[in-house]
């Protein structure tokens, strides 16, 4: 007699090992998803007052158009 049955699969593990990647997957977007806004706002922070009047923006709109999607 055997002390583990070899016959039935792991119930859940696949649910498990999504979850998982779901995560992992998840945490990448958001990282991609800072890196975004970041380099927008880097890229707006380096324009003029005159060329953020051009594209309809002033100062204070750098924050929130750099988290538009």
């Amino acid at each position: 007699m055997s002390a583990f049955d070899t016959t039935r699969t792991t119930y859940g593990s696949a649910i498990v090992a999504g979850r998982i990647t779901r995560t992992i997957f998840n945490v990448i977007a958001s990282v991609m998803a800072w890196n975004d806004a970041r380099v927008t706002r880097k890229a707006l922070s380096a324009l003029s007052d005159r060329e953020l009047q051009d594209i309809g923006l002033s100062r204070g709109d750098i924050d929130a158009a750099s988290f538009r999607r």
